[in-house]
């Protein structure tokens, strides 16, 4: 038996899916931001992850990427493939913070990857495109020497604009849009939902309840649990 959140989902039309770090936990990614994630016990982890690091000391952002963002063995979860299929529908799109390209492995459609994705390497002196195979086992470029990086928004870097422009075409046309697995609380992207459709609803799936400053129907409940059941539709 659905609940009415679940057939809310399977009744809408333009679902806009908003999610975070808390999708890719159960297929074994660490949510950088939870009590028992990345962030805890690592001093200046935002400055890690920064363009000022990268730039400063190119070596050890690398090592730091390589040694605790990469997890080139994790397979996409019930969420993420639910998601996909309703996208490969047409009745669908995702907006995802999340950059370890497991959406594109369960072959989501209408996917903006706001916050980019680790396994799209480019070498910053040609430009030219290297697999992520590469760049594990070098942040240098074999044919020119140079350095090579994902294609990911660094803290102090500005967001991608087709990127934006995307995500704003898809809320403006949304009937519904679900918040999952984030906190909502990391902007610009938290911002997005401003631009909404204004009759569309909202809904958030988590187990932590959200505090938000507008109407939104509060779905506190796993969402891989909340995902398989819809998967039985």
């Amino acid at each position: 038996m659905l609940t009415n959140a679940q057939q809310t989902i399977l009744n809408a039309k333009h679902i806009v899916f908003m999610t975070g770090a808390g999708v890719s936990t159960p297929s074994g990614i660490p949510d950088y931001r939870s009590k028992n994630g990345l962030y805890t016990g690592h001093h200046n982890a935002e400055y890690y992850l920064s363009h000022a690091y990268l730039k400063a000391d190119p070596m050890g952002f690398y090592h730091y990427l390589k040694e605790n963002l990469y997890y080139p063995d994790a397979k996409p979860n019930v969420i993420h493939k639910v998601m996909a299929q309703l996208t490969q529908q047409g009745k669908a799109g995702v907006i995802t913070q999340n950059i370890d390209n497991l959406y594109n492995d369960a072959a989501t459609q209408n996917l903006v990857e706001f916050h980019g994705n680790l396994y799209q390497i480019y070498c910053t002196e040609c430009g030219k495109v290297v697999p992520w195979q590469a760049y594990l086992s070098s942040p240098y470029h074999d044919t020119d020497h140079g350095y090579l990086r994902p294609n990911v928004v660094l803290y102090d870097e500005g967001i991608n604009q087709q990127n934006v422009d995307r995500s704003l075409a898809l809320l403006r046309h949304a009937d519904l849009v679900v918040i999952c697995g984030t906190s909502f609380r990391v902007y610009p992207f938290a911002g997005l939902i401003d631009y909404r459709n204004s009759a569309a609803k909202v809904m958030a799936i988590n187990e932590e309840a959200l505090q938000l400053p507008f109407d939104f129907d509060m779905v506190q409940q796993n969402a891989v649990a909340f995902f398989e059941e819809l998967a039985q539709v």
